[in-house]
């Protein structure tokens, strides 16, 4: 068993302080720059922005995003996404165009897209998320691309149209653990995320998905959800700490040392996935060209 510190300082608004280790670097340089302007000229959305990424400054500085797709309002409520929520409007058709130009004058080797949840239109977005992949490859085409998509909501022929456009990679996020789920993503189902994954890894896709901890969350849990995607089909977990967006959000209920990733990639590999990316700093689409 590893002996691990304890982390239980209290800022003045009674929340739990930072540990060092959750520092990250000032987004600067010329890169970040570019990526910026880039993202205001083709009025695009990230959910580096919109998702409060800690890592916006390192990724953006080495010339990355992650680009969300059909606007940035979601039709969720998640208790720890920073995206803000209500009804979207219409969706723009000719966004697809203004990401692949972007990804087009960014260079960029890898591209990572994903979007906020749209329950209200009938194909989930499909079309849209269609079009966007396919104008990624027709204008970059040794641009490889990782698609991380919403909940469908069983609406399987949905999710087949939104991963026909040529990616690579298709992440679903189950983001917690099977007790945790209506807490922290009230509006989705563990078992249909899982079914999920298991339709893409059966369509031929590489699959990935990424949880946090620090939500309450034990051990076994972690691991009986590492068991879960392993029988579902998952390639790729990444797994990092959950931390507060904002007063409105769950509160951290611990911060989990370096050590505890260390070994929950370790036995994540053991279990049989493929590649796992675990650390307190860990999102989603961070270095997603690596398990490429």
């Amino acid at each position: 068993m590893i002996e691990l510190p304890i982390v239980d300082k209290k800022d003045d608004g009674g929340r739990r302080r930072k540990p060092d280790w959750l520092r990250v670097k000032l987004p600067i340089g010329e890169n970040y720059k570019k990526v910026r302007n880039l993202v205001d000229e083709y009025n695009l959305h990230t959910i580096c922005q919109s998702g409060n990424c800690p890592n916006m400054g390192e990724c953006w500085g080495a010339g990355t995003a992650t680009f969300m797709i059909l606007g940035n309002t979601c039709t969720r409520s998640c208790s720890f996404c920073a995206v803000k929520t209500g009804r979207p409007p219409e969706y723009d058709e000719d966004e697809p165009r203004r990401v692949a130009e972007a990804i087009r004058l960014m260079q960029v080797k890898h591209a990572v897209i994903t979007s906020v949840n749209r329950d209200e239109l009938k194909d989930r977005g499909a079309e849209i998320w269609y079009q966007t992949v396919k104008a990624v490859k027709e204008t970059s085409p040794e641009t490889t691309i990782e698609t991380l998509i919403p909940d469908v909501r069983a609406n399987w022929p949905a999710l087949e149209r939104m991963i026909a456009g040529g990616q690579e990679v298709v992440s679903h996020n189950m983001e917690t653990v099977r007790d945790l789920y209506r807490k922290v993503r009230p509006q989705a189902k563990y078992d249909r995320s899982l079914e999920q994954i298991k339709r893409i890894k059966d369509l031929g896709y590489r699959t990935k998905t990424g949880i946090m901890v620090g939500l309450g969350e034990t051990e076994e849990q972690v691991y009986q959800t590492m068991d879960d995607l392993v029988e579902h089909g998952c390639d790729v977990l990444t797994i990092g700490q959950y931390l507060q967006p904002t007063k409105m959000h769950l509160e951290v209920v611990e911060y989990i040392h370096p050590d505890l990733f260390a070994k929950y990639k370790e036995v994540g590999l053991e279990k049989g996935l493929n590649f796992v990316e675990s650390g307190p700093l860990v999102r989603s689409s961070y270095h997603a060209e690596r398990h490429l």
